[in-house]
């Protein structure tokens, strides 16, 4: 009779809350580097079919459009000043800026002893604590390094190289400029072919693990392709797969406008990214989603190898992206901007075939920030700390969600300045862009104006909003104890400053 009344209550908790402790599901991360959101569609069959098994959530915002405080902040919950984890960091100077503070609980940390923990590709999740040659933390790394170390033997070199980069100046601690090789868009063969590519060895080495998965914990597996990422070094077929005639350019392409931040000019994106014409980007826009269908096929390896091994309908599998590629939009280049094209990713959370979503697809706002605190709250792992992300799980069942805005921020590539700060907050979006003591304000209606074409700051019929969205983002760096401060009536500097200069160039014309 007592075993009836546990079974029962058993039940009945499964029934209310519509999952149990989870600590036998396969995980599998898959992330991209530097995918549009808007690239998932006709070269992504393999995508296309987890999206149509699991959950789309179709406003995801990066919580830093750069690559290493991108991770820190995906893989630990908390917006980059709370990680510590702000730049690249390739300049020893501000190296330190990359680092995420030691003894932030993350998911590898957390993980790795109740599940078999692999990471397959790109390691950008730079820690104090040295999380990749740390003993305790029971992961297995296959990275960049052994790819190269695989090459060696063979002769072959890895795509890219010096005729795919230019130069570009960048700020130094907020107070120098020096002068650094950056990639530009340009795009070869890759002549050594597919099988010697970085994302080919890492899709066939994820597989593997699948396959030869044996042991009585669950399969962890994050694996981090680096497409469609450039440099544009591309092997057979996908080089020249996909014509110009077959791709719809979206009319923000080559387009520098009127109220666009004059602060990007002395950034890596607009630097070089102005350079080029429309026609130059229509040429490039085809490389690009060649590398976009190379990603699919390599997900698709792992997709077919977890279906082979029995454990696709067991695993949740998350796809997702470190932030955007602009490729144009803006006539901007790479990311380290807070345009749509730089900032939006696209995230697919596939749920073991026990748990079924209320819903689809979202457009509720979600920053990548909220992925560990739902991993904790499907899986019932207690966190050891609070994070700033907020669990999906209530949404996915129909219930209050508690997110009205996110923040997105961006402190420099290799080294630290040039920062911007950014809130999206409903249908709106307000980006603080900054050079040394210089604010630049822009103010968007993503909903209307998707491509962010209309700068709507120094419209007085939308001060009040841009008072109001300046004051989030101002709380929320003092409340994440921001290393950036603006002083004064910003909102009121930037009008005098620029309706002036409007002013004088409109009777100057």
């Amino acid at each position: 009779m007592r075993k009836t009344i546990i079974i029962s209550i058993t039940l009945l908790c499964t029934h209310l809350h519509g999952y149990t402790q989870r600590k036998d599901v396969p995980v599998i991360i898959i992330m991209a580097d530097q995918l549009r959101y808007d690239a998932i569609g006709k070269y992504t069959p393999n995508i296309n079919a987890l999206k149509k098994d699991g959950v789309s959530f179709n406003r995801t915002y990066t919580a830093s459009p750069l690559c290493a405080p991108s991770r820190a902040a995906f893989f630990t919950g908390r917006y980059p000043n709370n990680t510590g984890g702000l730049i690249n960091g390739w300049v020893g100077e501000d190296e330190h800026y990359r680092n995420v503070k030691s003894g932030t609980p993350n998911l590898y940390q957390t993980m790795s002893s109740n599940w078999d923990a692999w990471h397959v590709g790109k390691q950008h999740f730079f820690t104090q604590d040295k999380i990749d040659e740390n003993p305790r933390i029971k992961v297995q790394w296959i990275t960049q390094k052994d790819y190269k170390e695989w090459l060696k033997p063979q002769g072959v070199k890895s795509p890219g190289g010096r005729e795919f980069t230019g130069f570009s100046p960048e700020l130094v601690s907020g107070e120098y400029s020096h002068v650094k090789r950056y990639t530009i868009p340009v795009a070869k063969a890759y002549k050594e072919g597919l099988q010697y590519f970085p994302d080919d060895y890492f899709g066939e080495k994820s597989a593997e693990i699948i396959k030869k998965h044996n042991t009585g914990k669950p399969l962890l597996l994050t694996t981090m392709f680096l497409s469609p990422h450039p440099p544009f070094d591309i092997p057979a077929p996908y080089f020249d797969k996909i014509r110009q005639q077959d791709l719809n350019i979206p009319a923000n392409v080559g387009q520098w406008y009127k109220d666009q931040s004059p602060l990007q000019l002395y950034a890596l994106s607009g630097f070089i990214g102005s350079r080029y014409s429309r026609d130059d980007w229509a040429k490039l826009w085809p490389k690009y989603f060649g590398l976009v269908n190379l990603l699919d096929d390599e997900t698709g390896k792992i997709i077919q190898a977890l279906k082979d091994k029995g454990l696709y309908d067991k695993a949740l599998i998350i796809f997702t992206a470190d932030h955007g590629e602009m490729l144009g939009s803006h006539s901007l280049w790479m990311k380290m901007c807070m345009y749509e094209e730089s900032t939006r990713v696209p995230l697919i959370i596939k749920f073991p075939s026990d748990f079924r979503p209320a819903v689809g697809e979202t457009n509720q706002l979600v920053s990548l920030t909220d992925v560990w605190p739902t991993l904790m709250d499907f899986l019932q792992i207690n966190p050891k700390d609070k994070t700033d992300g907020i669990s999906l799980m209530p949404l996915l069942k129909n219930k209050s969600f508690n997110r009205n805005k996110v923040f997105i921020q961006y402190d420099g590539n290799a080294a630290y300045g040039s920062n911007q700060r950014c809130v999206v907050s409903g249908n709106y979006k307000l980006i603080m862009d900054t050079f040394k003591d210089e604010i630049y304000l822009e103010l968007y209606d993503i909903i209307k104006d998707p491509e962010e074409t209309v700068n709507l700051v120094m419209d007085p019929a939308y001060e009040a909003l841009s008072r109001k969205l300046i004051g989030e983002i101002q709380e929320h760096m003092l409340h994440t104890n921001d290393l950036l401060k603006f002083s004064g009536d910003v909102y009121q500097n930037f009008i005098s400053h620029y309706a002036t200069l409007g002013q004088k160039q409109s009777a100057e014309n």
